[in-house]
């Protein structure tokens, strides 16, 4: 109860700030925004820097310059091993699982126009590797900060385990409007799947990496169905 009295200040500065976060990523800083004066890869790679800074960077600074105790603010908000055994365990199930999901997803013609975000990265594996790496660095992880962490473990003590899931999962899933259908209501799901693997370990780490797996794996199933050579038919 201390812990929690003792961030007014920075919830009080944090919450509003993440609502207009919010919303100039979904309007200005959105990929379909910054698509319209500039290349493909470069737009998508500056979607992501803008996703880093808004939810992540900048709500770090924050924490970080007016909790109490921005280490407890932190732990609070799942940045920490948690309990790692159910942690790596749950992980572990998840691969299987994330990969059929991969693979069944690259099959979906409108997931295909969809991901990766950039198709100019499917160009050179060297390419592809590098949009990768910045996909999770630069997305998968603010986006798990924001959604399990802040929207979700920090506001459990406050709001109880089943309103916060509600929470952070019709958040996240408002943000996936415009993509396909069946990716929404995906979203919906695991929006309560992947808030209750960090509640049962306390972490966002463990949601950090099956998320990235499953749209990590989506992305190279179709980057290699893209490889794949055509048959050539034969002249008559």
């Amino acid at each position: 109860m201390g812990t929690w009295l003792d961030h007014d200040l920075t919830r009080a500065l944090l919450y509003p700030y993440l609502a207009l976060a919010f919303t100039l990523m979904v309007t200005v800083f959105h990929h379909r925004s910054l698509r319209r004066n500039r290349g493909e890869l470069r737009a998508i790679l500056l979607y992501f820097v803008f996703f880093f800074l808004c939810f992540l960077a900048v709500p770090l600074a924050l924490i970080l310059l007016t909790a109490a105790s921005p280490a407890a603010f932190l732990r609070s908000a799942g940045l920490t091993f948690g309990q790692a055994g159910r942690g790596l365990l749950l992980s572990a199930i998840a691969v299987p699982l994330c990969l059929l999901a991969a693979f069944i997803g690259s099959h979906d013609p409108a997931l295909r126009r969809q991901y990766p975000f950039a198709k100019t990265a499917c160009r050179t594996p060297g390419v592809f590797a590098a949009y990768e790496a910045a996909y999770l660095c630069l997305y998968y992880l603010p986006w798990e900060f924001l959604y399990r962490g802040l929207l979700f473990l920090a506001l459990l003590p406050a709001l109880g385990l089943a309103p916060a899931l509600a929470l952070q999962t019709i958040i996240s899933t408002i943000y996936h409007f415009g993509h396909p259908d069946s990716e929404i209501w995906a979203a919906g799901a695991v929006g309560f799947v992947f808030g209750l693997v960090a509640w049962i370990t306390g972490s966002i780490l463990y949601t950090v990496f099956i998320h990235a797996l499953v749209g990590m794996a989506t992305d190279t199933f179709i980057y290699l169905r893209g490889r794949r050579p055509r048959p050539v038919e034969n002249e008559p």
